[in-house]
């Protein structure tokens, strides 16, 4: 039976169609901004399928959590019923997970194809993985070998509370706390977290900021290793791999912790070469521990697409 896959983020939604040999096609990206709901993107994305790829049953992967038949988007003015979509479309299932929870069901397939190693450890097969990826948002969830093939984690992870490693760091977490109250992961590792980032530092330096986007840090970054953009991203990737190591800690992730979204990517080789790694292993005792387990970054452009389909396979 023909199925829908939707990842939809707080910028972009992605579709296409799975047969029932499992292949993908019609892959298409809309921007959230050009569509005021879900089922109005999901309705213009069915409008341009051939008659015979309409689908049957759908899988949707959602940033924010999931409980119950109400979902409201984290970063994104959405909100939808499951039960009413899956009348409005037509369909006689509809699936609908948190987006990362989605990545978590694709760990498997990923440790052997679709991601490159970031530093040292090996991948050990049957123990649990980790993911987590900076966006919109700060996604993170996870995977537990079973009997029954592995079972995922629908978590919110990326809203823990954020420790600064350094002074400069604390300074910084000193002024998101002032506008914020309580400063989570993803108030600094994220899209808009790289803005925070960024604001902070030019207030600590005295600095006029600059009219940027996250990308326009990123390239800044690139262009002048040493200007505050880049002490920015250095900081960025400092603060990834301290949650990253941290949730290695708390989920005894030795099969390995996956790095997703879209930022990580877009850095290129100033990912590999930052203080990321280092971070992830700076854990005092448990340093070696750390060291032995590999940070691996997904390069699967549709990671979520890849555990949707899994996950549909597999029931």
């Amino acid at each position: 039976m023909t199925a829908l896959l939707a990842d939809i983020g707080g910028t972009h939604a992605r579709f296409a169609v799975m047969d029932d040999q499992g292949k993908t096609s019609h892959e298409t990206v809309f921007p959230t901004s050009e569509h005021a709901t879900m089922c109005g993107a999901v309705r213009s994305y069915l409008a341009d399928l051939p008659h015979d790829q309409r689908p049957h049953r759908g899988a949707f992967a959602v940033a924010c959590p999931v409980h119950g038949d109400r979902v409201q988007f984290t970063n994104l003015d959405w909100a939808f019923s499951i039960r009413s979509v899956t009348d409005q479309l037509g369909l006689m299932q509809l699936n609908v997970v948190n987006d990362f929870a989605a990545i978590a069901h694709a760990l498997p397939a990923l440790a052997v194809r679709g991601s490159r190693p970031i530093g040292g450890g090996q991948v050990v097969k049957d123990l649990p993985m980790a993911v987590l990826g900076p966006g919109t948002g700060l996604g993170v969830s996870g995977w537990i070998p079973s009997g029954a093939g592995g079972v995922v984690l629908d978590t919110e992870g990326g809203h823990v509370t954020l420790a600064a490693r350094t002074d400069e760091e604390a300074a910084v977490v000193d002024i998101l706390r002032g506008r914020f109250g309580h400063v989570s992961a993803e108030r600094a590792i994220s899209g808009p977290g790289l803005m925070n980032l960024y604001q902070a530092l030019c207030a600590i330096e005295g600095v006029q900021e600059q009219d940027h986007q996250p990308q326009d840090i990123t390239t800044h970054a690139h262009a002048d290793p040493k200007s505050i953009e880049a002490r920015t991203v250095g900081m960025f990737c400092g603060f990834l791999g301290t949650v990253a190591g941290d949730l290695a800690l708390s989920l005894g992730a030795r099969g390995g912790v996956f790095i997703a979204g879209g930022i990580p990517g877009k850095l290129g080789s100033a990912f590999d070469e930052s203080c990321f790694r280092a971070r992830f292993e700076d854990k005092g005792r448990f340093s070696e521990y750390l060291a032995a387990i590999p940070t691996l970054l997904i390069t699967n452009p549709n990671p979520a697409f890849l555990g949707l389909a899994a996950m549909l396979t597999h029931q």
